[in-house]
């Protein structure tokens, strides 16, 4: 368990096995996981939801985030290839608000990324192709979607990709700058 810049956002890194036959390793241990990041949090998580998709290079998704009352937290990691994973805080009054922490998932390094309630997230695909998974804590509600630029330059985050090459959805070219974003978080009202 990694602890990152922002408190709550955490780097895992899991024990893995490996010998001239491959690896094996142990992806997800709900009793592990409430062990060493409830403690953290100071509350359990319960995933309900597994969600997976594969890209090609250049591929940029996010910043993405559900609204009240279907906030969710996830547990990220990326199965093939490379991503860059972000999360950036949104909640209001949180010494934090608007900054980000960055981590390179791969296929190799086995990482996963905790975001937690009250953080916008997106990913750029580093590698030819990329599958990425992630569990949440609450289902998905179309109704509650949210978004930030994910080419919001006062972010300042380095997406190590071009941006003449990066590749978006529509949906993800409308999202507003974090300047003109109002957000449904507050750091004084509790997410759970």
């Amino acid at each position: 368990m990694i602890q990152t810049a922002i408190d709550g956002v955490l780097i895992i890194e899991p024990k893995v096995f490996g010998d001239k036959r491959g690896y094996f390793f142990e992806s997800f241990s709900q009793r592990e996981f409430d062990e060493k990041v409830a403690p953290i949090l100071g509350h359990t998580i319960n995933f309900v939801q597994d969600n997976e998709s594969m890209s090609s290079y250049g591929v940029m998704r996010g910043l993405h985030f559900q609204r009240p009352p279907f906030t969710q937290s996830k547990l990220v990691r990326c199965v093939k290839g490379a991503v860059l994973d972000v999360a950036v805080d949104i909640r209001k009054g949180s010494p934090t608000y608007g900054q980000h922490v960055a981590v390179e998932l791969t296929e190799d390094n086995h990482r996963q990324y905790f975001v937690p309630r009250g953080f916008a997230h997106g990913f750029a695909v580093l590698s030819d192709t990329a599958v990425f998974q992630y569990k949440c804590d609450e289902f998905y509600h179309p109704e509650a979607d949210g978004g930030i630029s994910i080419l919001d330059e006062s972010l300042g985050i380095d997406w190590h990709i071009p941006t003449e090459k990066a590749i978006l959805s529509d949906k993800d070219t409308k999202h507003s700058l974090l300047k003109d974003f109002d957000t449904p978080f507050d750091i004084n009202v509790p997410l759970y």
